[in-house]
């Protein structure tokens, strides 16, 4: 069950170094995982049982997606050119693995799987800070919204382009990607 911890990468793909750049790997596809945020799990996040219950497993993995699709995409939601376009989570699946009681801190990592036409699949990792172990993983299935008409639509160039730096190359796209 432990696990070493995680060791700073040397390198991001955002073109930068920073101290949350941490990588680790996707236990299933060898994908590097990078440090998305932190948190500490407050008493009010945990369950009568003691431990955190998912509403905040949820809350915790959502701004993690909003942070990736931001630094994955450039997408950034208070800028006039990206005033009308925005996300749409269709797919999220959850595997609780460890127990989160109050007090712990976790961090979750992230990494872009595959590139659709108009959607992005990502996986995530919630691990404690203090050993590693791992507390949950998630699969998620975002689509590109234009918000004036409530309808996918195409990702662009550059947000392609910028994709490709979070992917492995085989998984890279080919802009030929279903939605």
């Amino acid at each position: 069950m432990g696990r070493a911890m995680v060791q700073p990468s040397i390198s991001s793909p955002r073109g930068n170094q920073s101290p949350l750049d941490v990588g680790a790997s996707d236990e299933l596809s060898g994908a590097k995982m990078i440090l998305l945020t932190r948190a500490v799990v407050q008493p009010w996040n945990c369950d009568m049982m003691g431990h955190m219950t998912t509403r905040f497993y949820v809350a915790f993995f959502d701004d993690a997606i909003n942070i990736l699709l931001g630094q994955a995409t450039g997408w950034a939601p208070t800028t006039p050119e990206w005033a009308d376009r925005g996300w749409a989570d269709v797919r999220h699946e959850i595997d609780f693995v460890g127990e989160v009681p109050s007090g712990v801190i976790v961090e979750i990592h992230g990494t872009v799987r595959t590139v659709g036409r108009t959607s992005i699949q990502t996986d995530y990792e919630m691990r404690r800070l203090h050993g590693g172990e791992l507390a949950a993983k998630l699969a998620a299935k975002t689509v590109f919204f234009n918000l004036a008409e409530r309808k996918s639509t195409p990702l662009t160039e550059p947000m392609l382009e910028r994709l490709k730096s979070w992917m492995t190359p085989a998984a890279a796209p080919s802009h030929g990607g279903d939605a």
